[in-house]
């Protein structure tokens, strides 16, 4: 059956020798992602679970943040921590998060609402078809 796609984005990594430093980016901007040298890397930029987490946090605050300005409420800062966990059969990703601004205990709700609607976060809850193929 032939699906439908429309690309919503583009990346790409690179790995030369050195472990297991990569190079990773997206249009003209990229990152280095590393592993801990306690298995074997170089430290040199934030691990793959690292990147994740962190791609659904920064898409969390900036939904909230386009939000919240939209509304013209008075909010400061809206921070994040998240932690994935290993659980009997999958993952579990914990956040919390936190508003420096003057909410009341009705829009802190809406925002909880709001903040598992963000795009990354549809995508990792959601049906997720992966290919690989060889260039």
């Amino acid at each position: 059956m032939d699906t439908e796609t429309t690309s919503i984005a583009q990346a790409n990594a690179r790995i030369a020798r050195a472990k297991y430093q990569t190079i990773a980016g997206s249009g003209p901007h990229s990152i280095i992602i590393d592993e801990p040298s306690d298995i074997g890397g170089g430290d040199t930029g934030m691990n793959p679970f690292g990147l994740l987490l962190s791609s659904l946090g920064s898409c969390t605050v900036i939904t909230l943040r386009m939000y919240i300005d939209r509304k013209m409420w008075v909010v400061d800062e809206i921070s994040i921590e998240l932690e994935a966990f290993a659980v009997e059969g999958g993952h579990l990703i914990q956040s919390k998060l936190d508003f420096k601004g003057d909410l009341t205990t009705e829009q802190i709700s809406r925002l909880l609402t709001i903040a598992n609607s963000c795009p990354i976060h549809k995508v990792l809850a959601g049906n997720i078809t992966m290919e690989t193929a060889i260039a």
